[in-house]
C-alpha cells in the first residue's frame, strides 16, 4: 500500500502546527510518520521489514531521517535533493526554523543527518541532480563522505544537467530507477 500523511507541522495546521518544528526540524514530523507506520503494522496491514519511505527536498531529509532516527520503524527510504545539515541550506528558511548556528548550535547538531549516518539501518538510496542550486549537492556528497567514513552503505545516483527538479526524459529514468530499487530490496 502507499500512504500519504500530514504531519504535526504540516503547514495547513497553521502557526501551532509549525511551532512543533522550531530548533529541531525532522523530531515532530518523524513522531508521527512513525506513529502513522505502526498503526499500519500493528492492524495487519503492513510488514514491519517492509516499511519505505521518499521524498524530495524537504522529504529527502525526512527520508533520511527515517533511516536514521526513524530506524526502529522504517526499512527503505528514497531520497532526492536531500538536506544533510541545515547550516548548508538557504538561511533565510532555515533561521526561521532553526535561528542561526550559533543561537542554536545544538539544534543544528541534532539535525544534522552527516553527524547521524552511523545509525543509518535500512536500504538509502540518495538522488541528486548535478545542478542543483537549491539544495546543492554538496548534501549528497557529504552524507555519503560520512557514509564511507562509518562504514555505512548507501546507493547514489546523480542526474547531471538537472537543477532540483529531475524533469523531462530523464524523470522516466528516475521513477524507473526508484521503481526499480524497491522491486530488488523490498522483495
Amino acid at each position: 500500500i502507499q500512504v500519504a500523511f500530514d504531519h504535526r507541522a504540516s503547514g495547513h495546521f497553521g502557526k501551532e502546527g509549525v511551532n512543533y518544528m522550531y530548533r529541531n526540524l525532522g523530531f515532530w514530523e518523524m513522531k508521527d510518520y512513525m506513529h502513522m507506520a505502526k498503526w499500519f503494522i500493528e492492524n495487519g496491514h503492513a510488514d514491519p521489514a517492509k516499511i519505505a519511505i521518499t521524498g524530495f527536498s524537504y522529504g529527502g531529509y525526512m527520508s533520511c531521517y527515517a533511516l536514521t532516527y526513524g530506524a526502529s520503524v522504517f526499512t527503505h527510504a528514497m531520497a532526492g535533493g536531500s538536506v544533510t545539515s541545515w547550516e548548508l541550506y538557504d538561511s533565510h528558511y532555515t533561521e526561521r526554523y532553526m535561528d542561526k548556528p550559533q543561537e542554536s548550535p545544538e539544534g543544528y547538531d541534532a539535525t544534522d543527518l552527516t553527524k547521524r549516518i552511523d545509525k543509518l539501518k535500512g536500504k538509502l538510496l540518495l538522488i541528486h541532480g548535478m545542478q542543483d542550486n537549491v539544495v546543492v549537492m554538496q548534501h549528497s556528497i557529504n552524507l555519503v563522505k560520512a557514509a564511507v567514513d562509518k562504514g555505512v552503505q548507501v546507493d547514489y545516483m546523480i542526474y547531471p544537467g538537472h537543477e532540483h527538479n529531475v524533469l523531462g526524459k530523464d524523470r522516466a529514468h528516475l521513477y524507473q530507477k526508484v521503481t526499480d530499487y524497491f522491486m530488488q530490496n523490498l522483495q
